[in-house]
C-alpha cells in the first residue's frame, strides 16, 4: 500500500473517531415538542387513523370483538385468514365463522395481528419483530387487521419508543416499525395511489381495557 493511501486512510480513521458536536445543544432532548392532547387518546387516535383511510372499530370487551370480526369476515367473504393468536382463532371458530387459517401469507385474504402501541397523535401502530405475528405480516398481507387495547394507547411516537425501551430493556426487538394507514405513494405524476407497497386496507379494533 502506498504512503499516500495510508495517509488518507489514517486521516479518515481519525475523523471517524472524533466526537461530533450536537448541532443545537440548547434544545432539551426530553421535553415534549407537541402540546398535550385535549381529547381522550381513544378519540384522537380514531380521528387521525380514519383520516388516513384506516378503518376503526371499538369493542367494549373481547366477546364483542369476536362478534365484530365474525360479522366483518362473513360480510367480506374472507376465507383464508392468517393469524397466530390461538385464543382468537378458537373464539372465531366457536362463533361459527366459516374460515380456513392459512400459513401462506402471500395468498391469504387478510392477516390479523396485535401491536406494541398505538400512537394517538399520528394515528399510527407501532409494531415489532418480537410480536407473535413476526416481521412481515403487516407488510405483505393484502388487508391488515390490528387488534389493540386501550392501555396500549400513547400520545406521541416518543412515548411509544420510551415504553418499548422499558418493556424490552437491553434486549430490543431487531425490527421496530410504524404503520400509518394503508400503503400509499404519489411517485407517478403526483397522483395518490393507495395499496401499492403494502396492505390496501388497514383495520384497527380497539378493545376497552
Amino acid at each position: 500500500m502506498s504512503n499516500a493511501r495510508e495517509n488518507i486512510l489514517s486521516k479518515i480513521k481519525q475523523a471517524l473517531l472524533q466526537e461530533v458536536s450536537v448541532p443545537f445543544p440548547t434544545i432539551p432532548i426530553n421535553v415534549p415538542h407537541y402540546a398535550p392532547s385535549k381529547e381522550e387518546l381513544e378519540v384522537e387516535f380514531a380521528e387521525n387513523f380514519t383520516g388516513l383511510l384506516g378503518k376503526f372499530l371499538f369493542s367494549v370487551n373481547r366477546d364483542e370483538l369476536v362478534l365484530q370480526l365474525h360479522n366483518l369476515i362473513e360480510k367480506r367473504s374472507w376465507t383464508r385468514i392468517y393469524c397466530r393468536d390461538e385464543a382468537l382463532k378458537a373464539s372465531l371458530e366457536k362463533s361459527g365463522c366459516n374460515i380456513y387459517y392459512s400459513e401462506d401469507l402471500a395468498n391469504c385474504d387478510v392477516a390479523i395481528t396485535d401491536c406494541e402501541y398505538l400512537v394517538a397523535r399520528t394515528g399510527s401502530m407501532l409494531l415489532s419483530s418480537a410480536q407473535q405475528s413476526g416481521r412481515t405480516v403487516s407488510v405483505y398481507a393484502p388487508i391488515h387487521i390490528c387488534i389493540a387495547t386501550t392501555n396500549q394507547l400513547v400520545y406521541d411516537i416518543d412515548d411509544a419508543i420510551q415504553q418499548i425501551k422499558k418493556r424490552y430493556n437491553n434486549n430490543l426487538p431487531s425490527l421496530i416499525s410504524l404503520a400509518t394507514g394503508p400503503s400509499r405513494t404519489a411517485d407517478i405524476e403526483k397522483t395518490l395511489v393507495v395499496g401499492v407497497h403494502g396492505p390496501k386496507e388497514v383495520y384497527c379494533f380497539l378493545i376497552d381495557q
